[in-house]
């Protein structure tokens, strides 16, 4: 199946970044959020990165124009979807709103329409399920900024068709993204992985080990990882982060994944990194800067 139109639902920070990825890709992209505001603020997320790749000598103006042509916005999702031949899916991790968004998809969308959910930890089989269409629907979770991250994580489930897996595959070649396939556990590779490795650091940094940019040092010249785990705990969201870790602890009844009492008390004080302005850090100068952590 050739994709023409791409439906992005959300237009927060991944709903964004999404829908600039697929408008690049030259899709007609429709950009659906319930709030003009959020569209608003979506809408000035992508300009700004363009405008950036612009000052940068990256991108074009015309590139620019191309690209803006392709994306329409929508506050009506029944309208947002109808023409689409892939919608994904990107709310916050709130099972019941996931649910009942693809309830409504299972309605709305036409039978060879391929639904996707952009949850980072979230069961695949739960949201499928409620869309009525469960062989239509698989998990494509990109990674933030997703325009520059290259990674695209795809999840199966037990009804999920061929077909829609090789749609899905195709769609991320499209986007210039490396695919992985895995299955439907909690936490699937990469926040399995990532969540414990960013909680280990907040008990070390919480223990006096070392600062928070040493720590992240250590990583990046010990290991090579392109950002520390405290920076991207901070650019990914600490209550992202926490919500993830809250599920894989009760999936697995395993309290080893029980997020760290800092990453609690700094969620419960509004520090939720770099899109509060602080987290871990303080993000107010554009950098990440030490600052004083909660005791």
């Amino acid at each position: 199946m050739s994709i023409k139109t791409v439906t992005v639902i959300g237009a927060g920070t991944m709903g964004a970044g999404i829908a600039q990825v697929c408008a690049q890709s030259g899709w007609q992209t429709n950009l659906f959020d319930a709030f003009p505001e959020g569209l608003e603020k979506g809408m000035k997320t992508i300009d700004s990165f363009w405008q950036k790749g612009i000052a940068r000598g990256k991108t074009t103006q015309q590139q620019k124009q191309d690209w803006s042509e392709n994306i329409t916005q929508f506050t009506d999702m029944k309208a947002a979807v109808r023409q689409a031949d892939l919608v994904i899916e990107a709310v916050p991790e709130i099972p019941k709103l996931k649910s009942e968004i693809f309830e409504q998809l299972g309605k709305y969308t036409n039978q060879s329409c391929i639904l996707a959910t952009n949850t980072s930890s979230l069961s695949i089989a739960d949201i499928a399920t409620a869309s009525g269409c469960p062989e239509r629907v698989i998990g494509m979770h990109f990674f933030n900024p997703v325009p520059i991250m290259k990674l695209l994580e795809l999840v199966r489930h037990d009804l999920c068709s061929q077909k829609t897996i090789e749609i899905a595959q195709q769609a991320g070649m499209q986007m210039n993204k490396t695919t992985i396939l895995v299955n439907n556990i909690p936490g699937f590779a990469t926040s399995r992985l990532g969540v414990v490795l960013g909680n280990e650091a907040i008990r070390m940094l919480a223990d006096g080990v070392a600062s928070a940019k040493d720590i992240d040092t250590a990583m990046v010249l010990g290991y090579k990882h392109p950002m520390g785990p405290l920076a991207l705990t901070d650019l990914v969201g600490l209550d992202v982060r926490r919500d993830i870790l809250r599920n894989l602890q009760k999936s697995f009844d395993d309290d080893s994944y029980a997020p760290h009492p800092l990453m609690e008390k700094l969620v419960a004080s509004g520090r939720l990194g770099k899109k509060t302005g602080k987290g871990i850090y303080d993000w107010s100068s554009g950098e990440a800067e030490e600052c004083q952590l909660p005791k």
